[in-house]
């Protein structure tokens, strides 16, 4: 077999590999983008033996710090890093190539704004990629490069310039001339072959870890025998970067210092929109067929001017804009909920709704176009990117399901949002900014992303007032961790005084009905829909007295006759939203939250105009919030049930809170969960939730729920009649006389409100459990997407520390290897405790980090012990018998010296010894032993003291021992004063 593959490797050298088509024989003949796709992953396949991988899903897995994937290299992070595992597939790659989806949007790399104001901006790109890991190096990478280049893709050499790291001499580091040599060796002309900078050239993962020079390959659009070596890396349309090779062959160190690595790696990176672009023989990419389809689509399904890639000025109207955005946000739209990513309201998902909306806004108020035609542009997008991504094509149709919910759910919004602007753009004086309130308001109630904000306002010549924008956001962050400021100032507004709950009911006020809370169903597709509510203003509340109006910007509560908000009761947050005054349906009133207080639910809002008794208004729940709240809360009676049903009866809960980010449960408990505990109550919580248990909810008389077998939490006071919430059995079965039902599953009485079934829960891992008080323990747990993440971020940190005890136990001889290890265990240590994992899979693995650094720190001191036996035996012969030895020798550390002089005074009984060591920094190091014989008139503290002080240093320690350090220039100077002290004390 070994053979056979020699003899294929030399057939696959020996016949030349070309390119089907010429991309200079004109338009007609222009590759198609799958071919060019194909023919890159194809020549390092078949030519060069690289193992073709398929891509990775732009979510990444176990990377908190990553939205979105957006490179090629990130899956293997571990393989740079040195973490992956040695016994993974990961760990036995050697040459790879592949295609990935990469999204750059929100984070560090976002290039979200910027798409559609030029030719050649995207969220979501291809980029083709190859890689050797400890396999061949620059020269090998260089040449593929240029072969691919110049005679596959036949590509002119006189158009193409590549670039190398020019040195940078704060770093000690030179010149990459050997890559430079390298170019020259393949004919590359000199003047060709340009120099530049750290910022340029020079690649790093980030402050710390591996990192290395690069080589660019540039193209000149324009041509035609000219030298274009000025515009290199100058932010020219014309002359663009095309391929990135990057050479990983140092590792930044915590303290800036490069280090070579022990295996050098060949990361290189080409996106496949700008190669096409340059074989198509285009200047955008949005004019190659990777977009042509798409904006055909678009024209087609609008029916307005077609696209004409103009840009700027040029562009009225910014149609051609609104195509460009379009085109590239359905592709991201695509990739993204293909890959499990969908709109919402964090992290990826909050990025992807924004995207969605920007998409939505540009073809209802731009393009004018149907209801429907983001949705129908899905299966044009599969046609282009099927082939090569073959899972767009099997989620299709839940992908256009996904985008037509969230336009219709947008679309509403978008409409009230552009006459608010209109009204306020009309009010305001001219020259200034646009109100921040206003801004915030559109923001946080109708889901405006801030750039689309910035957008709408940037087409009527204005500006948002950013500094109070971001001081707005700033107050509700603090708000939402809880500041107390921000509690003090909402008592005054919502937490109705005896005074004027006295004053409502005489005066017949009556209590608000709060039925419509409960008012949802589930919709068609399985969505959940919140039904209207109208309502009339009865009382307004502002600073502790009952109001009949309210002026613009003060701060009060408003008391309805009915509501459909959720107010903040039973563990449950309150919900957020908005109400509208019917007569002024372009003022938004956002409600901030919600209380209850003697049967009167009062609303907290900030004014934006005058409300007054009788307005009749409209009120809008956040329904992201109130879902996410809903599936909280009943994770929490699943969670509650798990927990008595693994530890037992007698376990009780003792409170709970329930927001839209996490749930928090606290409960009776004789010891400490354990592991396998807490395992087990996510195996009992994950199985209701995979049943997809109906949620069964009614109201019964108090009195009948105290008759129910096993039901929670009957130690409250609770209302007449009850509400019971029963997951699976039906309440009617739940109070058939001498019913056990009870037993077997979750029954409470709660006002909360919840899911109508258990599988939307998706599911829910334990994040944290401690013990607040001796019995009283209390978890924290998230659910949904929050806890896969929380999985899978647990899973890769459980290979990492896999991987660290492989090579703890590999063992090493060096000192400093075996410190870095140790300090690997720290660093671990901290990510495990600080990052969202399953806490059953926490404490496994800082069980196991706790043996490690046992393990590293009896190894360091077993090295250094020896070091310092192998350091004091080369001292004794040069002071046998001496009452005391003073004397320099080189020691790396404070601890290995302090060791050379313990281990002389155990080899010399009756001697004093101190030693000085000199660092390569400039500080010299300083450790003294006394013979107890020498006490109490001889002291080491006093010892060093007088020895550093001489080095304009400090030292310390007790009269046996002492340490200290000082400067190298006045190293003699201590040596002498060592001597002297030891000889006046004995």
């Amino acid at each position: 077999m070994a053979a056979a593959e020699r003899l294929r490797r030399r057939l696959l050298l020996a016949v030349p590999w070309r390119w089907r088509c010429s991309p200079r024989r004109g338009a007609a003949c222009c590759p198609p983008a799958g071919q060019i796709r194909d023919t890159f992953l194809r020549f390092f396949q078949e030519r060069y033996g690289h193992r073709r991988l398929p891509s990775a899903p732009v979510r990444p897995r176990g990377d908190p710090h990553l939205l979105f994937v957006n490179a090629g290299m990130n899956q293997f992070k571990p393989i740079f890093l040195g973490t992956a595992h040695p016994r993974s597939e990961l760990a036995q790659y050697r040459r790879v190539v592949n295609s990935q989806k990469c999204v750059r949007a929100g984070g560090k790399h976002n290039d979200l704004e910027d798409v559609g104001r030029d030719t050649y901006h995207h969220t979501f790109f291809e980029m083709l990629g190859s890689w050797s890991f400890g396999d061949y190096f620059k020269e090998e990478a260089c040449s593929m490069a240029w072969e691919l280049l110049t005679e596959v893709y036949q590509i002119p050499r006189d158009r193409l310039y590549v670039t190398y790291f020019g040195g940078d001499p704060s770093l000690g580091l030179c010149a990459d001339e050997e890559c430079r040599d390298i170019w020259l060796r393949l004919g590359v002309p000199a003047s060709h072959v340009l120099p530049f900078p750290l910022k340029d050239n020079f690649w790093e993962m980030g402050d710390t870890g591996p990192c290395g020079p690069c080589s660019e390959i540039h193209y000149d659009h324009v041509g035609g025998g000219r030298n274009a070596a000025t515009l290199v890396n100058q932010g020219s349309p014309d002359v663009v970067e095309i391929w990135n090779l990057v050479f990983i062959q140092y590792s930044r160190e915590v303290k800036g210092n490069l280090l070579p690595l022990p295996q050098h790696h060949v990361d290189t990176g080409m996106g496949l929109e700008r190669l096409v672009t340059v074989l198509q023989n285009k200047r955008s990419s949005y004019d190659t067929d990777l977009f042509t389809p798409i904006l055909d689509a678009i024209h087609k399904g609008c029916r307005g001017p077609k696209y004409q890639g103009l840009v700027g000025d040029a562009d009225v109207g910014h149609v051609n804009m609104a195509y460009r955005v379009v085109a590239d946000h359905v592709r991201t739209l695509c990739v993204c909920i293909t890959d499990g990513i969908y709109p919402g309201f964090s992290g990826a998902e909050l990025v992807l709704r924004r995207i969605l909306r920007r998409a939505v806004r540009f073809c209802s108020e731009v393009l004018h176009a149907p209801q429907g035609l983001l949705a129908s542009l899905v299966p044009t997008v599969v046609e282009v990117l099927g082939d090569a991504y073959p899972e767009l094509t099997k989620n299709a149709d839940q992908i256009m399901d996904v985008i037509n919910e969230n336009e219709v759910a947008f679309l509403s919004s978008l409409e009230r949002g552009r006459r608010i602007i209109e009204r306020t753009v009309q009010q305001m004086e001219p020259f200034t900014d646009f109100p921040a309130e206003v801004a915030w308001s559109l923001y946080g109630n109708l889901g405006f992303p801030l750039d689309l904000i910035d957008l709408m306002l940037e087409e009527k010549g204005i500006r948002l007032d950013s500094a109070a924008f971001n001081k707005l956001a700033l107050e509700d962050a603090k708000q939402k961790a809880g500041s107390p400021q921000a509690g003090q100032q909402k008592d005054t507004n919502v937490h109705l005084d005896v005074h004027s709950l006295a004053q409502l009911q005489s005066n017949n006020v009556p209590a608000t009905d709060d039925s419509p809370k409960y008012a949802y169903a589930l919709g068609q597709h399985g969505q959940y829909e919140f039904s209207p509510c109208q309502a009339t203003v009865l009382m307004l509340y502002r600073d502790q007295s009952l109001q009949k109006e309210v002026g613009p910007g003060q701060r009060c509560g408003v008391i309805l006759d009915r509501t459909n908000f959720y107010a903040e009761q039973g563990g449950q947050a309150s919900d957020q939203g908005y109400m509208i005054c019917l007569e002024q349906q372009d003022i938004l009133f956002p409600v901030e939250s919600v209380h209850l207080c003697g049967g009167y639910v009062v609303h907290e809002i900030t004014a934006v105009e005058t409300l007054r008794v009788g307005h009749q208004v409209q009120l809008f729940v956040n329904e992201a919030q109130r879902l996410a709240c809903m599936t909280n809360h009943t994770a929490t009676h699943l969670l509650n049930f798990a927990l008595r049903r693994v530890l037992g009866d007698a376990t009780e809960q003792r409170g709970s809170h329930v927001t839209a980010e996490r749930l928090r449960l606290d409960f009776d408990t004789k010891s400490p969960v354990s592991v396998e505990q807490l395992q087990q109550v996510e195996q009992v919580v994950q199985d209701v939730i995979k049943r997809n248990e109906a949620v069964h909810i009614a109201e019964i008389p108090l009195a009948l729920a105290r008759s129910v077998q096993g039901l929670r939490a009957m130690d409250e006071s609770y209302p007449d009649p009850v509400r019971i919430v029963s997951l699976g059995v039906p309440v009617e079965s739940v109070l058939t006389c001498d019913s056990e039902a009870a037993m077997q599953t979750s029954v409470e009485l709660c006002c909360g409100t919840h899911l109508l079934q258990t599988g939307a829960v998706e599911d829910l891992t334990i994040i944290s459990e401690r013990q607040l008080v001796k019995g009283v323990s209390r978890v924290i747990a998230v659910t949904g997407q929050q806890a896969k993440q929380a999985r899978e971020v647990g899973k890769c940190l459980a290979i990492e520390v896999d991987s660290l005890s492989l090579r703890m136990q590999q063992g090493s001889t060096s000192i400093p290897e075996m410190q870095n290890l140790s300090k690997e265990v720290g660093q671990l240590t901290k990510v495990v405790t600080n990052t969202a994992i399953p806490q059953w899979q926490r404490k496994e693995l800082q069980t196991v980090l706790k043996a490690l650094q046992r393990t590293a720190n009896t190894a360091i001191k077993k090295l250094e012990l020896q070091e310092a036996e192998e350091k004091a035996k080369s001292l004794l012969p040069k002071h046998c018998n001496q009452p005391v030895i003073v004397d320099t020798i080189p020691a790396d550390s404070l601890s290995i010296l302090m060791k050379v002089v313990n281990h002389l005074c155990d080899k010399c009984p009756g001697t004093s010894v101190l030693l000085l060591s000199p660092q390569a920094s400039g500080e010299v190091l300083c450790a003294c032993q006394v013979s107890k014989n020498c006490l109490p008139v001889f002291s080491a503290s006093d010892w060093a003291v007088a020895v550093c002080t001489e080095m304009e240093g400090k030292a310390g320690g007790s009269p046996v021992v002492a340490k200290g350090s000082g400067n190298a220039k006045g190293m003699q100077r201590a040596l002498t004063a060592a001597l002297t002290f030891a000889q006046s004390k004995l």
